[in-house]
């Protein structure tokens, strides 16, 4: 079975097709165009289609079934956060996409965007909660606006040493070196309690843990998974048919 996949951001959409559970078409997108969702799903031969959006509802024009990702949509996890109605979507979905992958395993997802996000996800399927703490360019966009002084600094990869010689550099150190160590800080609390934990990056900075994390002592728990929303999504479509 095909499924249509959208993801919308606040400013870009993903637009993904999976057969079954494998992904055989993926886009990013300013803009939803009918045209092209309906190209899709005739090119594929869509079945069902799912979406989640930090926006507005849309007004799907297709001739398959959509359901909306919501609250109150049927899930295959347990979702134990106090106030569920809260939770960001984004959030909920890579929760039950890291289940899916590691079905057996208690799994930890940071998901690197605008925000760093913590959740965690045991071997029962029970998502309790996690942690949100600001992103790499928060970072950098805070100390510039809540300071009278500080520049504003462009992340530079290749000038993150430990002692910054300059104020630029300086700020580079604390911001990359602080982020380093919280994270790694993290995967070692949920090492210490759950030591098979599974590691999973997702989000627009992954790939800026993702080699720096490698060569560290949890390379071996750690995959990559920029596609990680998508997943859970359409497992979650799937899921109102089991």
């Amino acid at each position: 079975m095909a499924n249509l996949v959208i993801d919308t951001g606040n400013t870009f959409t993903k637009i993904a097709v999976f057969e079954d559970d494998k992904l055989v078409f993926i886009t990013k997108v300013s803009e939803l165009k009918e045209e092209d969702l309906n190209t899709i799903v005739q090119k594929y031969a869509i079945k069902q289609l799912i979406y989640a959006s930090v926006k507005q509802d849309f007004a799907f024009n297709v001739d398959v079934p959509v359901l909306k990702f919501s609250h109150q949509t049927k899930i295959p996890i347990h979702n134990l956060y106090l106030t569920p109605e809260t939770l960001g979507l984004d959030r909920l979905a890579a929760v039950i996409g890291a289940n899916h992958l590691f079905n057996s395993a208690d799994v930890l997802v940071i998901d690197a965007g605008t925000c760093i996000t913590y959740d965690f996800i045991n071997k029962q399927k029970e998502y309790k909660g996690g942690s949100i703490s600001p992103g790499l360019q928060m970072r950098f966009k805070a100390m510039h606006e809540f300071t009278g002084k500080l520049p504003l600094v462009v992340l530079d990869e290749n000038n993150t040493a430990f002692y910054g010689a300059s104020t630029s550099e300086a700020l580079q150190s604390g911001v990359v070196n602080g982020l380093i160590f919280e994270v790694t800080g993290y995967i070692n609390h949920y090492l210490n309690q759950y030591p098979e934990t599974k590691i999973i990056l997702c989000g627009g900075d992954a790939s800026f843990f993702d080699t720096r994390l490698k060569n560290s002592i949890f390379a071996h728990q750690i995959l990559t998974e920029p596609h990680l929303v998508l997943i859970g999504l359409n497992k979650v479509v799937n899921y109102q048919h089991d």
